[in-house]
């Protein structure tokens, strides 16, 4: 079954930077497009980046262009996600997920997710 499980996680001044990691296993990770999405204290999903299988094209959200930055490596069935920059409003749980979505509106079609890394950004 399919398996994914985030880490890197941790509490990080404002400006600070992390990279978070995701290893997957029981499925073929090179031949999908995966995403990432997170969700602050009381709040819904929120749509962060995703990536094509090939690393041909990743997108982003708004409100972490030009911060955050996905990447992969096929031969280690990896998602990482970059995190610069931080904010306080950056807090929240970060998930994995076997999916590929490009905006927030896509969001009732994601799949199967890890059980998160939290990120707490705060001086």
């Amino acid at each position: 079954q399919v398996q994914l499980v985030e880490s890197g996680g941790r509490l990080v001044y404002p400006g600070g930077s992390l990279r978070l990691s995701c290893v997957a296993s029981g499925f073929s990770f090179g031949d999908f497009g995966m995403t990432w999405v997170r969700q602050a204290p009381g709040k819904g999903l929120e749509w962060v980046s995703s990536i094509t299988a090939g690393s041909i094209g990743s997108y982003y959200a708004d409100s972490v262009q030009g911060r955050f930055t996905i990447s992969r490596d096929n031969a280690k069935n990896t998602l990482y996600l970059e995190l610069n920059s931080l904010r306080p409003e950056d807090t929240a749980m970060y998930y994995c997920s076997k999916s590929y979505i490009l905006s927030q509106d896509e969001m009732s079609n994601l799949r199967e997710r890890g059980k998160g890394t939290l990120v707490t950004v705060s001086s």
